[in-house]
């Protein structure tokens, strides 16, 4: 059997952000705990998981603090990189919801639309004739209570944007033709900061994931 290749396309939830207080300096989770690993050991060695977590990353909006962290910029050459690909995962737009982008929940779910048609236009590739993947959405939980002083206020209001994306990231997915899944409908953000997930968290979400990753493929 052909092992399916499966690129998760993330921010710091997908990098393994471990939640702390303060909240820097972190570490990352080991591969086994984050939720990428968690799916890695639910499908089994018949499929390779790739991870592309980038803390901080947003969807498609420039961050004045620091220019590596644009995902529509970066996400094209990822592509490249790792093509051929069955499927991408793209969880992304909690970091959208930060106070000096003034993004609305559209906005941001028009973001994440960017990210897709680039996913689904990626056929070719470098030199070579590869077909595009299929892509799986998936709107990240709502953020939590946030303690932190300079967090809570370069979230604020980030917790109501983040609770409006699930149905309007659907909407995308069903415009384009890609697959979704709601993040937020089996972990919420459990980390002590309000923004990353617990160990469990990744364990249910890379568990939930599984048996979708699946459907998708098979």
């Amino acid at each position: 059997m052909t092992t399916k290749k499966i690129l998760c396309f993330g921010d710091s939830l997908t990098w393994g952000w471990m939640p702390k207080t303060p909240i820097v300096p972190t570490e990352r989770y080991p591969r086994d705990v984050r939720w990428t690993g968690v799916l890695a050991a639910e499908l089994g060695p018949d499929y390779e998981i790739i991870e592309e977590g980038l803390s901080g990353r947003t969807t498609s909006a420039d961050d004045p603090t620091d220019p590596r962290l644009n995902g529509a910029t970066y996400l094209p050459s990822a592509l490249a990189t790792h093509l051929p690909l069955d499927l991408v995962v793209l969880m992304l737009g909690t970091n959208d919801t930060k106070n000096w982008f003034n993004r609305s929940a559209f906005d941001i779910a028009t973001g994440l639309s960017i990210l897709a048609g680039q996913v689904l236009a990626s056929a070719g590739g470098v030199g070579t004739a590869y077909p595009a993947p299929r892509l799986l959405i998936v709107a990240p939980p709502s953020l939590a209570e946030i303690a932190d002083p300079w967090h809570r206020e370069v979230f604020a209001g980030g917790q109501e944007k983040t609770a409006q994306l699930p149905p309007l990231y659907r909407g995308v997915a069903d415009v384009v033709g890609a697959y979704f899944f709601d993040a937020g409908s089996v972990v919420s953000t459990d980390g002590v900061d309000g923004i990353h997930f617990t160990e469990d968290n990744n364990r249910d979400l890379g568990r939930a994931l599984a048996p979708e990753v699946r459907r998708i493929l098979t």
